[in-house]
């Protein structure tokens, strides 16, 4: 090592340095006590002394060559026969390079594993001071334990927490180019801080907006673009003197036209939102109430639109062509279903009466909690994402909702993050909420549950059924929020958490192939028509008072015979269910409560019926958001 040293010391380019001020980074021998009892207690101090060198030593070592340490220039003594030594050594098979490799990493891990156990001290006691300040999350790991555990060193070990920070693509994707996609979706992790620095902007136009006597805000959306401020709307209800607040997700006419019949035209905002700006459905809205204020107002209706997309899509552009009241350009960099803490989020949230600056400063907590140097372990987002991963691994996918009444609405939101994000290349985790609690026999070891209530004020209904479930040994979650305002820390624990899930399975949370397919699926469907003014079908695999079945004749219970009733091929259908498959229902209907009320009576028979879990998602939207699963 000194050799080394020399050797620079003595090269053309050092010299040209040292003309111009430079000074010698000195080599330095470090805790040189000798461990060895039968070895001279300054074994590593007389023989390491030449200049340009630094020796630390321990007190006793220390006081020991004062008392009987020779100072001389030793370091380059007896060179010919260290180097004989050295070969001696690559002779018998012994690779000094493998030696000082290996050494230097224990020597590193030494100091990585007491930082690390001060992190988790440090985390806990954080954690203990903030249990009123931030949502509290206990896991009862069940069968799952060993290996959750086993997970969480994992990830402290391959350094995810500080990798998923810095925008690591490599968490997720191998190949350049889909990392190069993943990094352009990783705005989320920034846009807690980014938009606190918004709040006043933001608050300023709603404020602005309900002076102005505006009645209803009307919000046009699907999916990720539209579900963050439909469960906030629903969980704070609406704020005293607030417009109240509209959400359109469904094209199906009895929707739009309930939305028609509730609203005063002149005196309502539309807020036009897709991350896109191209989203099929969403345009069509716009279109159809821009030519409805239209005629109400008698004039171009552009004060009473108002756009959140992506910088420079074709909204933004038509906004500016038609003179919208407002653009919000949110960051490119976020995807849809990420989007809770960004404009898409926070402009209805304001427009509810919310008070953005708590709900973000609620955010914030967490995204430090979950910060790059919390251990796994002391993670709440690391350490639920974990869970969730490995649940999945273990056939566990099924992640149930056990919800308070106050906050039976998240699910909705949490639904889509985890099956647009997860459920790809046949794997993904099949969020499951909505569905009515039910007897011990009804659940299967496919199933992990998980609650989320408020601290105080809250049914006990659900609480007794997820202890009953730990008892029975299958994993469960609990969350308990102070109040409503911890949504904006819950949006940032659950966004984490998916990322973390999505690296342990192997798949990439940040694109949704088959959601792009639909669309297309969507515009060929749609030229169809106007090209033939009819839709293609497949045969009838049944049709009788009841209904007509349709079925893909390749499957054993598709019999395709005319004459077959309808409940004959459901009853083949519902047999042919295997333990861990579940049973999506996907109305295209107007969602009211009648028909809510009958589906979810519908899930409880099945789920209890067949033990098999249960989803329910209302057509188009699900294509925007569980339809990638």
């Amino acid at each position: 090592a000194y050799q080394c040293l020399t050797r620079t010391l003595r090269s053309d380019r050092w010299k040209a340095l040292e003309a111009r001020g430079a000074r010698v980074q000195r080599l330095l021998w470090a805790s040189t006590s000798t461990k060895d009892p039968l070895y001279d207690d300054v074994r590593y101090v007389e023989p390491l002394i030449g200049p340009h060198t630094v020796n630390t030593m321990p007190a006793d070592t220390s006081r020991a060559f004062a008392d009987h340490g020779t100072v001389a220039a030793t370091v380059e003594r007896d060179l010919d026969e260290a180097r004989r030594i050295m070969e001696q050594l690559a002779a018998v098979g012994i690779d000094i390079d493998r030696v000082t490799s290996q050494l230097e990493d224990e020597a590193v891990q030494k100091f990585i594993d007491p930082f690390d156990a001060l992190m988790a001290a440090l985390a806990e006691r954080r954690r203990a001071i903030l249990e009123r300040e931030i949502p509290h999350q206990t896991v009862e790991a069940g069968s799952l334990a060993s290996a959750v555990d086993a997970g969480l060193e994992a990830l402290d070990a391959r350094q995810v927490g500080r990798r998923l920070f810095a925008k690591d693509a490599s968490l997720w994707a191998a190949d350049s180019e889909t990392q190069a996609s993943v990094q352009n979706r990783l705005g989320w992790l920034d846009s807690v801080d980014a938009f606190r620095q918004r709040v006043a902007e933001i608050t300023a136009f709603a404020d602005a907006v309900r002076a102005e006597g505006v009645t209803h805000v009307v919000l046009l959306g699907m999916g990720g673009s539209s579900l963050s401020a439909e469960v906030s709307r629903d969980i704070f209800g609406r704020s005293h003197d607030w417009p109240e607040f509209l959400v359109l997700s469904s094209t199906d006419p009895l929707a739009i036209r309930d939305v028609e019949r509730r609203i005063d035209l002149e005196n309502t905002l539309f807020i036009v939102a897709t991350k896109s700006g191209t989203t099929i459905e969403t345009l069509s809205f716009y279109r159809h109430f821009w030519q409805k204020a239209r005629e109400a107002l008698g004039t171009a209706p552009g004060h009473r639109f108002i756009a959140i997309t992506d910088p420079d899509t074709p909204l933004a552009k038509d906004a500016d062509t038609r003179g919208f009241r407002r653009c919000f350009a949110n960051p490119a960099d976020i995807g849809g279903r990420y989007s809770a803490l960004s404009y898409f989020g926070l402009v209805p949230m304001a427009l509810l009466g919310l008070d953005l600056a708590r709900l973000l400063d609620r955010a914030l907590l967490m995204h430090r909690s979950c910060g790059p140097f919390i251990p796994a372990a002391s993670n709440p987002g690391l350490h639920l994402g974990a869970l969730l991963g490995l649940a999945a691994r273990a056939g566990r996918n099924k992640v149930t909702f056990v919800p308070s009444r106050s906050l039976a609405a998240f699910g909705a939101w949490a639904e889509q993050l985890l099956a647009e994000s997860t459920g790809k290349d046949d794997r993904g985790l099949i969020p499951v909420h909505g569905e009515p609690l039910g007897r011990s026999d009804a659940y299967g070891d496919d199933r992990l549950f998980v609650g989320i209530r408020q601290a105080e004020g809250d049914d006990g209904e659900a609480e007794g059924f997820l202890d009953a479930r730990a008892a029975e040994g299958h994993p469960v979650v609990r969350l308990t929020l102070s109040d409503p305002l911890d949504l904006g820390a819950e949006f940032f624990r659950w966004e984490l958490a998916t990322a973390g899930a999505g690296s342990i399975l192997g798949v990439n949370p940040f694109d949704e192939p088959n959601v792009a397919e639909s669309k297309r699926n969507t515009g060929e469907l749609l030229k169809e028509w106007h090209q033939r003014g009819s839709f293609s079908e497949t045969s009838a695999a049944a049709a009788d008072d009841q209904m007509t079945v349709y079925c893909d004749p390749g499957q054993p219970w598709c019999s395709h015979r005319p004459a077959a009733s309808s409940d004959a091929v459901l009853q083949q259908f519902l047999a042919s269910a295997a333990p861990g498959d579940y049973l999506a229902l996907l109305p295209y209907i107007h969602q009211n409560p009648a028909c809510e009320e009958s589906l979810i009576a519908l899930r409880g028979w099945l789920r209890d019926h067949q033990r098999i879990a249960t989803t329910l998602g209302y057509g188009p939207g699900y294509l925007h958001s569980t339809g990638q699963l």
